[in-house]
């Protein structure tokens, strides 16, 4: 039987929030709390690797113990696909059964996510499963001025509503033989529903720093 790894996609370049994965969140790089979740789940993970053009991100990621791949430039442009990554990790590495896929710029995870999600993922047929969170809002489209309702009709109550769901980017876990064909998940896949504040957090802007920042200082319970 393969390996199960951790793969963690961190490139040094970031137009809307410069250097976010190295800046301090609460006194910690903020690439370091997926790093760090990874280690923690050390019954899974046999090994955390980040995959990065930086050599200020490669060093901070050795210091939190993960290993590094060096993302070669023609695989960091801001168009190139996360999934090209993987590959290149996977080409450099032997005998990978299943790869998990952790985006530093979703840092905090309840802890007994990845634990819950691999337990339904070994147990299906599937090959992979992506994190998703429902939204019960009244959701609605603006076409040629004028107010569309989707997911509802005008009058309905919300609590009638039937929840959409919507790709959070807490986890992805995917067998390797997948990525390898340039998939990390599709409609296929098994959808881990995970209704929780931190599927709220994805860092991209100043703004979204801030809010994870607050969340982590009052309300870091599981």
């Amino acid at each position: 039987m393969g390996k199960t790894i951790a793969i963690i996609p961190a490139r040094g370049g970031s137009k809307r929030l410069p250097n976010k994965n190295v800046k301090p969140i609460c006194g910690i790089p903020l690439l370091a709390y997926s790093i760090k979740y990874a280690l923690s789940n050390s019954h899974i993970v046999d090994e955390v690797y980040v995959s990065s053009d930086s050599e200020n991100i490669k060093i901070i990621a050795q210091q939190y113990g993960a290993k590094i791949t060096h993302r070669p430039e023609s695989l960091s442009g801001d168009s190139e696909p996360t999934v090209t990554a993987l590959k290149h990790v996977l080409e450099n590495i032997e005998d990978i059964e299943t790869v998990i896929l952790l985006q530093p710029t979703n840092p905090l995870r309840p802890k007994s996510l990845l634990k819950d999600a691999f337990n339904v993922f070994k147990t299906d047929t599937r090959k992979s499963l992506f994190t998703v969170s429902s939204d019960i809002r009244k959701l609605g489209k603006i076409i040629d001025g004028k107010y569309q309702p989707f997911n509802y009709k005008i009058g309905q109550r919300s609590q009638d509503l039937d929840p959409l769901y919507f790709e959070n980017g807490l986890l992805y876990i995917t067998q390797a033989e997948l990525i390898k064909e340039n998939i990390i998940f599709n409609e296929s896949s098994i959808p881990f529903i995970v209704n929780h504040k931190f599927a709220a957090i994805d860092i991209d802007t100043q703004d979204d720093f801030d809010y994870a920042e607050y969340i982590l200082k009052h309300y870091n319970e599981n």
